[in-house]
């Protein structure tokens, strides 16, 4: 599981964000899910995949959530790429919006 998301390690630590990652197995079902938290200061927004095993042992993603700081309702992906095309274009948006708000 740490392979598939190697590219948005290295975007996010290209923008100078921290990161926590954290493993969780559910009992009642077969997915597994890991949790990846990261922000500049506080790390308030959380990707959340889900995956489960092929029968030959290989990792396959189900779903890919991402809630950034105060949504209510997770952006969901299908692929790394298609999460990656969000993060590029909402990140800078975000980053602008702290910086004059910090400004102030």
């Amino acid at each position: 599981m740490v392979t598939v998301l190697n590219r948005t390690k290295e975007y996010l630590k290209s923008r100078h964000y921290r990161y926590e990652k954290s493993y969780i197995r559910p009992l009642m079902t077969p997915e597994s899910v890991y949790v990846f938290k990261f922000g500049r200061e506080a790390l308030n927004n959380r990707v959340i995949i889900r995956y489960s095993h092929t029968w030959t042992g290989r990792q396959r993603i189900n779903e890919i959530d991402l809630r950034l700081h105060k949504q209510k309702h997770p952006r969901i992906f299908r692929t790394e790429d298609e999460l990656l095309a969000y993060l590029e274009s909402r990140l800078p948006q975000r980053e602008k919006r702290e910086d004059s708000e910090d400004a102030k």
